[in-house]
């Protein structure tokens, strides 16, 4: 039996392998996961549709019989989940075709939506006119492109490129979804702008600011080198506004962009500890109202760090003159940072000496800055392109779960690639950024899906060993992310400005690109993935994700979510039932319910860590990432201002190069939401 009959009424390849993992999957979902079982029965499966006189059998003929052999061979409790998973999919199928879409790939409701919303190609009433697997095409052959300009034939990358993003092995970052293959060829999530103490210097920063933004790339600077409020401005008769008034400049034209239609991405704003305006920078945002567009990060430098260790002040250095202007208590500088960020969540803290330590071409600039959700440090006018690996598909059974070490080499290399060539394929809207970019060719490959992994794994988030293989995984990824880069190196060159950077004084010979590796928050992508975002842990059991307008500030898409695990887990401990899962919903949490301890343990969530265990995991990962890495610590809504400084003083201890926190319902919007049955309770969790 060679072909199978669609439901749309094509014609298609038969796959056997499609039928023994949806056995395997019923099977696992009872608790009982058998591959040798699931290859059994599919082989009675073939053989009874080989013997049926339908020569083309139909999708249904197919799963008609999967149930029917399941049922004949005993296997009814597996044969019962298959028949329930079947009834969820025609259900599913139904609600996707209400949004108007098609969906090849049988993606989650959750993905469709946001594709729907984000990605697809629209006419002009608003219709897609793309499948998600046309979709996921669309970025395959523009990206794999590339290839022409080294002379390869780009057909066989591109299935390589479609297979990966279409199991969801690997997705790139969302501009790279979104634009690959359209009119707006601008593949890039991350820039920075330099900003210096002129007029022409902070405007030309503020056009190029909404040309990014107008195509959808978020943006970080350095205010640092804007001189003071009040200070002397030369041939005039006014006095200097400082740089958190040019801040609010930057806010505005972000905000128009937003209200003409266009998404904008944020912003990062950098003030570095010994500006003399740091106070008023730390206080910026308390009206809830001000620089909204802004991610805000206090710059603390190693100075600042051993001073505070041994409570001494340190220097205000005017950037005009640089000279020192006064001095401020290192502890009331830092009892400030974490109180403010205990109220709002801001701002966070970036070591920027930290950064800079492992800037790879260290001999073409200083590292100032970072994008808006930090994770990555750039020079100034450099842009780079992230992309995730899905842990969640890197898992395989024998007697047990394990990680398929063989297939997440495949993906890296194949991300390496992938990343690599939206390099040469990107549009760059500004002359300086493609100069700078093209010149060091930075990449950030990172992942998503970790907490998922821990759970199959039976390993509690809050664990050393969840810590010990956090950095398995990771040194992993970056090894292999490394040799993939400096094979492309061999064959394609190194980046320009590898003479004399940190590979080259490493002794290696050949490095494509400067950096490889980055973990980033994947919001979205986790969401079209249907896994859990970047290394954060799961933030409930239950809760609802909301997207926000930026014209109104109203919820525009809301999606509730349940963690498909443990639902799974309690049907496969027969603990499943409705009143269990609404007050789950309402808890997110099950830390104070009867559930059994082993339970209790795996499923924990981001409120049920203590703050020590975010630190710890992510410090485990920044061990052996090029870049730096995006994770949220979460405090309960009771935790004081001295649990923050104690996080700030271990994440430094631990190598961070960075860290933000978020405590419970500090924030009256979030994007991640926990129904307590009368009133959302509200934390964005990273």
């Amino acid at each position: 039996m060679k072909k199978i009959k669609k439901r749309d009424g094509s014609i298609a390849d038969f796959n056997d392998e499609k039928i023994t993992r949806a056995i395997f999957l019923a099977s696992d979902s009872v608790g009982r996961p058998d591959p040798k079982l699931a290859k059994e029965l599919t082989t009675k499966v073939v053989a009874q549709l080989e013997n049926s006189e339908v020569k083309t059998p139909t999708v249904d003929l197919v799963h008609d019989t999967v149930e029917k052999i399941l049922m004949q061979s005993g296997h009814s409790k597996i044969a019962k989940s298959y028949i329930l998973y079947r009834e969820k999919r025609n259900k599913l199928r139904h609600k996707k075709s209400l949004l108007g879409i098609k969906d090849e790939l049988k993606l989650c409701l959750n993905a469709s939506k946001v594709l729907k919303k984000k990605f697809l190609k629209k006419d002009k009433e608003g219709n897609a006119v793309e499948s998600i697997g046309d979709l996921f095409r669309r970025v395959a052959e523009n990206v794999a492109s590339a290839d022409k300009k080294h002379d390869l034939d780009p057909e066989s990358t591109k299935e390589k490129f479609y297979k990966t993003m279409s199991n969801l092995e690997f997705l790139p970052n969302a501009p790279t979804l979104r634009n690959a293959g359209r009119k707006t060829q601008q593949l890039s999530a991350c820039f920075v702008l330099p900003i210096e103490d002129s007029m022409e210097s902070i405007f030309d920063a503020v056009k190029y600011t909404a040309i990014l933004c107008q195509k959808g790339g978020g943006v970080g600077f350095n205010f640092g080198n804007i001189r003071p409020r009040g200070d002397y401005v030369s041939q005039t008769v006014n006095i200097a506004g400082g740089p958190i008034s040019f801040m609010n400049i930057f806010d505005t034209v972000a905000k128009e962009i937003s209200n003409k239609g266009f998404r904008a991405y944020g912003m990062m704003g950098i003030l570095p500890v010994h500006h003399p305006q740091i106070m008023e920078f730390i206080t910026a945002k308390d009206d809830g109202v001000s620089l909204t567009s802004f991610n805000m990060s206090v710059g603390l430098t190693k100075d600042f760090m051993n001073a505070l260790l041994n409570d001494q002040k340190y220097s205000l250095i005017n950037p005009r003159t640089d000279k020192k202007v006064g001095a401020l208590s290192t502890k009331k500088v830092f009892d400030t940072i974490a109180e403010h960020a205990w109220r709002t969540g801001e701002p966070g803290v970036i070591f920027l000496d930290r950064m800079n330590k492992d800037n790879a071409t260290p001999h073409i600039g200083k590292i100032e800055s970072t994008n808006p959700c930090g994770e990555q440090p750039l020079l100034p006018f450099e842009s780079c392109n992230l992309g995730s690996i899905n842990l969640t598909k890197m898992l395989k059974f024998d007697d047990h779960w394990t990680i398929d070490w063989e297939r997440l080499k495949k993906t890296v290399q194949t991300a390496v690639h992938f990343l690599d060539n939206v390099i040469e394929m990107n549009e760059y809207p500004i002359k300086e950024v493609e100069e700078v970019t093209l010149a060091n060719r930075k990449i950030g490959l990172g992942l998503m899906g970790f907490a998922d992994i821990l759970i199959k794994l039976g390993i509690s988030y809050n664990s050393q060993k969840a810590v010990e293989l956090a950095e398995e995984i990771m040194k992993f990824i970056s090894d292999e992310g490394r040799k993939a880069s400096e094979k492309l190196g061999q064959e394609r060159g190194s980046f320009p400005n590898f003479k004399n950077s940190l590979w080259d004084k490493k002794g290696h010979k050949h490095m494509r690109n400067a950096t490889i590796t980055t973990i980033a928050p994947t919001g979205t992508l986790s969401l079209l993935a249907d896994c859990n975002g970047g290394i954060e842990p799961l933030f409930a059991l239950a809760y609802t994700n909301k997207s926000y307008n930026r014209k109104d500030g109203k919820a525009e898409l809301e999606m509730v979510v349940i963690n498909k695990m443990f639902e799974q887990e309690l049907k496969k401990r027969d603990l499943y039932n409705g009143d269990v899962m609404r007050k789950v919903a309402q808890n997110g949490t099950i830390k104070e319910m009867d559930f059994p301890q082993k339970v209790k343990d795996v499923f924990v969530t981001a409120h049920d860590i203590t703050p020590e265990w975010h630190v710890r995991i992510q410090a485990a990962f920044q061990k052996y990432t090029d870049n730096a890495v995006s994770k949220t610590v979460n405090f309960p809504h009771d935790a004081c201002v001295d649990d923050v400084k104690d996080v700030y003083l271990l994440s430094y201890k631990l190598g961070s190069k960075g860290i933000t926190i978020y405590r419970d319902k500090s924030r009256t919007e979030q994007v991640l939401n926990i129904d307590s049955g009368k009133k959302k309770r509200k934390s964005d969790g990273g």
